[in-house]
C-alpha cells in the first residue's frame, strides 16, 4: 500500500480514530485536513469531484457498483479553523456500497475549532448503502472542538439504507440534524451511540418522512451522559402511507448531567404502524456490586458497564 500523502502523524492518528484507517484504503477515497484537500483517489465506479465554488464535493456511484466503498474524512489539527462543507452522494440504481465518513478535530490551542458539514444522499431504486460517519475530539487546549453535522436522505423504491452515527469521545459541542424521505419499499435503519462527559453539550434531531407505501424506517440512540453533560434527543416519524415506523432511545444517566427525550409520531394514514419508546435511567446497583465480585473497582465496574451498553 502507498502511504497517505500531506498526512501529519496527529491527523494520521484522528484518521484511525474516525474512520479506522491505517494505511491508505482500497477503492476510492478523499481526505480533507485543515480545510484542505489532502489526498484523493477514484475507481473505476466512484468518482470524486470538487464543487466548482470550492464548497466541498459531488460523490458519484455508478448504477450496480456492488461491495465497493468509498472514504471521506475529515482531520483538523489546527486550532482555530471554521469551515462549512457541503458534500452530495450520488447512488445510482442496484448499487451496493460502504460509505465511511467522520470528523476527528485536535485542538491544542486557545481559540475554538469548528466544522460544519451537510451531506446530501439521493439513493437509487433498489440500491443499498451503509453509512458510517464517527466524530472524535483530542487535544488540550481551552479552544472548544465543535461540530454540527446535517444529513438530508432521499431514497428511491425498494432502496436500503443503514446508518452508524457515533460520537464516543472529546466533542465539546455538537448538533446534529438527520431528514429523510422515503418511497415505496424503501427502508431506514439508524443507529446512533452517544457518550458526553465534562461540560459537553450534545443535540441530536432526527425527522423521517415515510411517503411511499410499504416503506420503513427505525431510529435508535443509546447514549450515555457523565458529570455535567447535556443531551437532547428528538425523534419525529411521519407516517404518510401504509408503512411501519419505530424510535427508541435508551439512556444512562450519571453525575450531575441532565438528559431530555422527545419523541413524534404522527399517522396520516390509516394504515402507518408507529411506535415510540424512550427510557432514562442511572446503572443498577446491583450491576456494579456483581462486577465487584468479580475483582473490578467500581470505577472498573462501571466503565465496563458503559461500554457494553455502546457497543
Amino acid at each position: 500500500m502507498a502511504d497517505f500523502a500531506n498526512i501529519d502523524k496527529i491527523q494520521l492518528r484522528l484518521l484511525k480514530e474516525v474512520a479506522d484507517l491505517h494505511e491508505v484504503p482500497a477503492g476510492a477515497f478523499n481526505i480533507r485536513a485543515n480545510g484542505q484537500l489532502a489526498q484523493r483517489v477514484n475507481s473505476a465506479n466512484i468518482e470524486i469531484v470538487s464543487k466548482e465554488d470550492g464548497t466541498g464535493i459531488d460523490i458519484h456511484i455508478r448504477p450496480g457498483t456492488k461491495k465497493e466503498s468509498v472514504h471521506i474524512p475529515v482531520v483538523l489539527s489546527q486550532s482555530g479553523i471554521k469551515e462549512m462543507v457541503y458534500n452530495d452522494f450520488y447512488i445510482g440504481d442496484d448499487a451496493d456500497v460502504v460509505i465511511v465518513a467522520g470528523c476527528g478535530i485536535h485542538n491544542g490551542g486557545d481559540q475554538d475549532s469548528k466544522h460544519d458539514g451537510l451531506h446530501r444522499f439521493f439513493v437509487g431504486k433498489n440500491a443499498k448503502v451503509k453509512y458510517v460517519e464517527k466524530h472524535y475530539g483530542s487535544g488540550d487546549g481551552r479552544g472548544k472542538r465543535i461540530m454540527n453535522p446535517g444529513t438530508e436522505v432521499t431514497m428511491e423504491e425498494n432502496s436500503y439504507m443503514e446508518m452508524e452515527m457515533v460520537q464516543i469521545k472529546g466533542v465539546d459541542s455538537t448538533k446534529r440534524s438527520t431528514k429523510a424521505d422515503l418511497a415505496a419499499g424503501a427502508k431506514l435503519v439508524i443507529r446512533e451511540r452517544l457518550l458526553t462527559h465534562g461540560t459537553q453539550y450534545a443535540e441530536s434531531g432526527f425527522v423521517v418522512n415515510l411517503n411511499g407505501t410499504d416503506s420503513s424506517a427505525n431510529v435508535i440512540s443509546r447514549s450515555v451522559a457523565k458529570e455535567e453533560s447535556k443531551q437532547l434527543f428528538v425523534a419525529e416519524i411521519n407516517g404518510n402511507a401504509k408503512c411501519a415506523g419505530h424510535s427508541e432511545c435508551d439512556a444512562i444517566i450519571m453525575d450531575d448531567a441532565k438528559i431530555s427525550a422527545i419523541p413524534k409520531i404522527t399517522a396520516n394514514d390509516v394504515d402507518a404502524a408507529l411506535i415510540h419508546e424512550a427510557a432514562i435511567g442511572k446503572i443498577a446497583g446491583e450491576q456494579i456490586i456483581k462486577l465487584m465480585t468479580l475483582g473490578l473497582t467500581e470505577a472498573e465496574a462501571e466503565a465496563q458497564i458503559v461500554d457494553g451498553f455502546l457497543k
